[in-house]
Order: C-alpha cells, then sequence, then structure tokens
C-alpha cells in the first residue's frame, strides 16, 4: 500500500490516490501513515473524506498527529477537532506539548472547551478521565417514532447510537434501550413501555480498570457514567474498554518483569530510560541475592563432605523459581479476571497445597531413580526427592500469597510476580536443601 500510495502522489494522480484512500480500511490507515515521510502524509491526509480523516487522525501515534497540526492552517485544525469525539480530543490535548495544545484550544468552540476542561479534571485512570459526552438521551413519554427521528436527526454527533439512555427532568437514568428494540417496535409504542429499567452504572471515579472489566462481565458495548447525584454525564464505549485492559495488560507485562511500566513505545523510548526502568529492580533482586551467598557459605562444611550436592543447586533452584512462577502467574491472572478473590484465600491455598504435592511426587522419583541408576546413592536421592516435596510446596504458597498480599494492601499484584517469588524462593530452597542434606546425612555445617 505504501508504495501505491507514494506511487500516486509522485505521479501527481491525486484523484486517484482520493479513490484509493477511500477504498483502504480506515483502521488500515494509520499503520500507512506512520511509514510514510512527512511531505507524503500530509498530501495523503489532505485527501481523506472528512469523516474517515477524523477515524485516522484520531488513531494515529501523537508524534505523526504533532507533525500534521503544525501543517494544519487554522480552518484545518477546526476541521479535524470538530469530527473528532469529545473523548478523543481530550486523549489529544493530553498527548501534545503545550505550545501545540494551545493552538488546539484556540480552534475549538467555547462551550465544547468547558466540556474538555471538565474531562481533563477527572482524577487519571478513573471512568470520567476515558468517558466521552457524546451520547443520545431520550424521554420516557416519547414514541418509538419520535426517538427514531432524534436518532436520525443528532446520531451522526454521538460516538454510539446502539444504545439510548433514558433521562428524567433532572437528567437521571430512568432507563436505557437499545437500537434494535426501537427499529422492530410499532412507531406509536412509548419508550417507557419498553425500556430496560435495570440499568448498571458507574461513577465518574471508578476505577478505569473495573469499569473495563465490567465490559466483559456483562458484553456491554457501552456503560453510562454518573456524578455524585446520580446525573448521567457520559458513557464510557468498549472501544476505549479495550484500550484500557490492553494499557493494563502491556503494564502488568512491564511490571512481571521487573521492568518499571513505561507509557512511550519501545522504539520511542531512549536507551538511557530503558536502563533506568530495568536497573533498579535489578539491583534489588542483585543484592538480594547476598542472602542466597550467606547461605551457601554457611553449608561449606557441608560442601566439602559431600561435593556432589553442589550439582543439584540450580536444578533445586531452578524448579522452586519455576513452580513459583507458574502458581503466581496463574494466582494473578485469576485475580485480574474476578476469579480469585481475597475471600479465596483459603482455598486457593489448599489447592496449590494438593498441586505441589503432586508435582513433587512426581519430580521425587523421577529424580530418584536418575539418582540411583546414576551414582547409586539412597541417601542423596532421598535429599533431593524431599527437598523438592519442601521447595517445591513453599513455591506454590508463595505463588499464591504473596499476589494476593499484594492486592490486600493496594499494590499490583504484578509485582509479587517472576523476579520477586524467583528470587525469595531461591534463597528459601537453598536453605531446605543444606539443612536436608544436613539431617539425612548427618553433616556438620559452619557455624
Amino acid at each position: 500500500m505504501k508504495e501505491k500510495i507514494t506511487e500516486l502522489i509522485d505521479a501527481r494522480k491525486f484523484n486517484n490516490l482520493k479513490e484509493y484512500l477511500q477504498s483502504v480500511n480506515s483502521a488500515d490507515l494509520p499503520t500507512l501513515f506512520d511509514e510514510l515521510d512527512d511531505e507524503k502524509k500530509l498530501i495523503a491526509y489532505r485527501l481523506l473524506s472528512k469523516e474517515k480523516a477524523a477515524e485516522v487522525f484520531a488513531e494515529l501515534d501523537p508524534d505523526v498527529q504533532e507533525k500534521l497540526i503544525n501543517d494544519f492552517s487554522d480552518k484545518e485544525l477546526q476541521n479535524v477537532i470538530s469530527e473528532l469525539f469529545m473523548d478523543d480530543t481530550v486523549d489529544l490535548i493530553e498527548e501534545m506539548p503545550s505550545n501545540v495544545v494551545k493552538r488546539i484550544l484556540k480552534n475549538i468552540h467555547p462551550s465544547d472547551r468547558k466540556i474538555i476542561n471538565e474531562l481533563l479534571n477527572y482524577p487519571e485512570d478513573s471512568a470520567g478521565s476515558i468517558m466521552t459526552t457524546e451520547f443520545i438521551d431520550l424521554k420516557e413519554n416519547m414514541t418509538v417514532e419520535e426517538a427514531l427521528e432524534k436518532i436520525k436527526k443528532i446520531g451522526l454527533e454521538k460516538e454510539t447510537i446502539y444504545n439510548c439512555y433514558v433521562l428524567n427532568i433532572s437528567r437521571k437514568v430512568k432507563g436505557i434501550i437499545d437500537l434494535k428494540s426501537l427499529v422492530i417496535a410499532e412507531k406509536d409504542t412509548i419508550i417507557k413501555d419498553i425500556m430496560e429499567t435495570n440499568v448498571i452504572t458507574v461513577t465518574t471515579l471508578e476505577d478505569q480498570e473495573e469499569v473495563a472489566k465490567m465490559f466483559d462481565k456483562y458484553n456491554f458495548l457501552a456503560l453510562p457514567v454518573v456524578d455524585t447525584e446520580n446525573r448521567l454525564v457520559g458513557i464510557v464505549t468498549i472501544d476505549d474498554a479495550m484500550d484500557v485492559l490492553q494499557d493494563e495488560v502491556a503494564e502488568d507485562f512491564e511490571i512481571m518483569s521487573a521492568i518499571t511500566p513505561n507509557e512511550d513505545t519501545y522504539f520511542k523510548t531512549s536507551v538511557l530510560k530503558h536502563a533506568k526502568n530495568r536497573i533498579i529492580w535489578l539491583l534489588i533482586l542483585m543484592l538480594s541475592s547476598i542472602v542466597t551467598g550467606a547461605i551457601i557459605t554457611k553449608y561449606e562444611a557441608a560442601f566439602a563432605s559431600v561435593p556432589i550436592l553442589v550439582a543439584f543447586i540450580p536444578m533445586i533452584m531452578g524448579t522452586t523459581g519455576n513452580c513459583g512462577s507458574q502458581t503466581s502467574t496463574l494466582i494473578i491472572r485469576g485475580m485480574s479476571n474476578d476469579e480469585v478473590r481475597l475471600k479465596d484465600y483459603v482455598k486457593a491455598i489448599w489447592k496449590e497445597l494438593r498441586v505441589a504435592i503432586s508435582v513433587a511426587l512426581m519430580l521425587g522419583i523421577a529424580n530418584g531413580i536418575r539418582i540411583l541408576v546414576q551414582y547409586d546413592d539412597m541417601k542423596l536421592a532421598v535429599v533431593v526427592a524431599l527437598s523438592l516435596l519442601g521447595t517445591v510446596v513453599l513455591a506454590n504458597f508463595l505463588g499464591c500469597s504473596l499476589p494476593m498480599l499484594a492486592k490486600k494492601i493496594k499494590i499490583d499484584p504484578a509485582l509479587m510476580a517472576t523476579p520477586v517469588i524467583t528470587t525469595v524462593s531461591d534463597m528459601c530452597s537453598v536453605l531446605i536443601f543444606f539443612k536436608i542434606a544436613t539431617m539425612v546425612m548427618g553433616l556438620e555445617i559452619n557455624v
């Protein structure tokens, strides 16, 4: 596609290019625009239809948006902003530098500017910060025919027409009705008689991640947002909810890998910032390994008596860390979709205890047979088998407990994922391994 656009621009076949761009799906154009050089990008964008230009602009990378805005005339900028939905305009303002924001606000109608300022004042990560004020509201005493006429009249200006909200004079939600119900109902039917009165709402201060989860639970296309007086002030649409979930998943992956979350993309983040985001956790985890080293030093006499013990340290530590990581991943995922709650702690621990014993028995038997065949040493086989039982049970306990503890004290459970659990498990597994070895083999340790 890039080659075709470049070819048409170089040949100055702008009518052909306009037709071609109109045939390309709007969702594919933002990626395509990122690949064009600045001059061709501006030419191609100006050939888009008004509606398509707004759709594409809202999905462009902030850097590309900024470059286009700097090249726009005030009239072009007004046209773009007027076609954007309110939440997309807010997102744009939040991403732009102050000099660009001033120009954007100058070209926004004063009434819209007031709404934008209100949306910008909502706390970050709240439902209010991701909602749009562009929804369709109806009255209880309207007929279906009157409702459909209103939708036809103002529908293009709204973010969604599939759910309409029935409000009273105080703008409190009395009911909800979807477009399908309106289309199949008789024209003279009163809205009050066919609307759904069991309406689920969220407040403007509700956490956006919790709001996004409700879309998955209830299969919503949009969710009404009310203020402290229960008046409808906006709606969160499914596309914004999916963006929130995607951002949260990306953040959790970074935290689970001991990386400080970063809003910029991988290639836009500088080398120094990448290093800064990683070094703090790496230092903490590296320093924590000192404890493991101290434990190993304490058992130097055991090494001297039975040198073969050293060969099993990586296997014990690795198995323990892997078991803990598996458990924490499952628990964190369960908590993220509300399958696992804090009240389920005992139930989850009991389940993980049984899983740990089952896994440890199989691992212990497999290693016991290997040791007997390779070394013909029953005591060593018993030491390794018992160590695996103890360390795997401990790892599953930590993998289950630490994320739930984090949730309890209002910390992101992802913090207790692989790096932290692996580090703690390493220390404990080495201690358990040598404790069992000294007991079974009657070894002495350094004091």
